[in-house]
């Protein structure tokens, strides 16, 4: 067999005909609706028409693809993790559109909501008619969620809810805000409707990461809900941290999306890009950078595989998602900064992906739990020691 340097180690082989169905299927939707376009997105600071967007995703069975019933595809894990590398391979902020909406928005929703609240918001959801959100984070507590100051208390049969969540995905155009508060009861989650009086989502400007995304705060003012609001599978903190284990999964596989985009970016300039009378790929400094990242983006997505496989038996743990998120994006990160130095000055322009991708998973890095949080659940599960406290 032929060596494939798109392929060195024949990871196709472990795909099956449907596994190859769904990202052939996701990497045209990709090719495109989004790469004519992100850079002049990405420039601009906008997504426009993300509610087209969100409905083609619904078409091709993207969101909430590893759920079942409601309309969602009820894809494996591993084709799941096959779609958000395709997708981060376009843009990071594409992907975390999609990861938002699925896997914490309509997870939650379809992991701890009743039938009631199913049947209402995840047909929508799964078809990209109904956008959602998650509000976890706020302006104040970000790696410490206990600590959230968001509040719910009850008033006869309704709830009041105050609070203000930070760095929200999908925020100002949701029909529907996921939203964890505090309450007498313990940490709580809301299906929380975005008319509700008393809510909005200012939309957050001037950022330099994930710039082809809608990243928004939400504000509750004294937002009344009914009873049947509430989410009424979980009480603590387990219900937002199983969220959070299902987006990061996602974050494994897409991580190397970007990896890869700039990889290939690096490489086809190598072996046109001419110096000193030939082209740069020829000389010894650049093929042994070109060597380094393919090692490294092909042992991260055999990890991704590895973890996908083990979530598809049921027998994958945090631990193992918080070593792939910490690998997979520090390993994408220095791929990208490799890749820049190869097209030189080039390297910073948005003719090419490669510093788009960059600043993105600065953002990819942080959220879902930064550097240092997955080091620590990782040291805590090798010492049995707690350095949290």
């Amino acid at each position: 067999m032929s060596f494939v340097p798109t392929d060195p180690l024949g990871i196709d082989e472990l795909l099956s005909p449907e596994d190859l169905a769904v990202r052939d299927t996701v990497r045209d939707w990709a090719a495109d609706r989004v790469l004519p376009h992100i850079a002049e997105w990405y420039e601009n600071g906008e997504l426009p028409g993300i509610r087209e967007l969100a409905r083609e995703l619904g078409s091709i069975g993207a969101l909430g693809m590893s759920l079942t019933g409601y309309g969602c595809a009820g894809a494996s894990a591993v084709q799941y993790g096959l779609a958000c590398l395709e997708l981060e391979a376009a843009d990071s902020g594409i992907r975390s559109l999609v990861s938002v909406q699925g896997s914490l928005a309509m997870y939650a929703i379809w992991k701890y909501g009743s039938e009631e609240q199913k049947e209402r918001w995840l047909p929508g959801m799964a078809a990209g008619e109904l956008i959602g959100c998650f509000g976890l984070t706020e302006p104040d507590v970000g790696s410490d969620p206990a600590a959230m100051r968001t509040y719910a208390k009850r008033d006869g049969t309704d709830w009041v809810l105050t609070g203000r969540k930070m760095w929200i995905t999908n925020g100002s155009v949701s029909a529907v805000a996921v939203v964890w508060a505090q309450t007498d009861e313990g940490i709580r989650g809301f299906a929380v409707p975005t008319d509700s009086a008393g809510f909005s989502a200012p939309e957050i400007k001037h950022k330099w990461s994930l710039r082809a995304s809608v990243t928004s705060e939400l504000v509750m003012d004294d937002v009344r809900l009914p009873a049947d609001a509430v989410l009424p599978g979980v009480t603590g903190l387990k219900g937002p941290l199983g969220c959070l284990s299902h987006a990061r999964y996602g974050i494994v596989w897409g991580s190397m999306g970007a990896a890869r985009a700039s990889f290939e970016s690096a490489l086809d300039y190598a072996k046109t890009r001419e110096q000193f009378g030939r082209p740069i790929g020829g000389f010894q400094l650049t093929q042994a950078k070109l060597a380094d990242m393919a090692l490294e983006l092909h042992k991260g997505i055999l990890l991704a595989h590895h973890l996908g496989r083990r979530m598809d038996a049921g027998t994958l743990r945090p631990e193992q998602i918080s070593f792939g998120k910490l690998n997979n994006v520090r390993e994408a990160i220095d791929i990208c900064r490799t890749a820049r130095t190869i097209l030189g000055a080039n390297g910073i322009s948005l003719e090419y992906p490669v510093m788009r991708h960059a600043t993105n998973l600065e953002s990819v890095l942080t959220y879902e739990g930064t550097v240092e949080m997955h080091q620590l659940v990782l040291g805590k599960a090798l010492t049995g020691l707690d350095a949290f406290r």
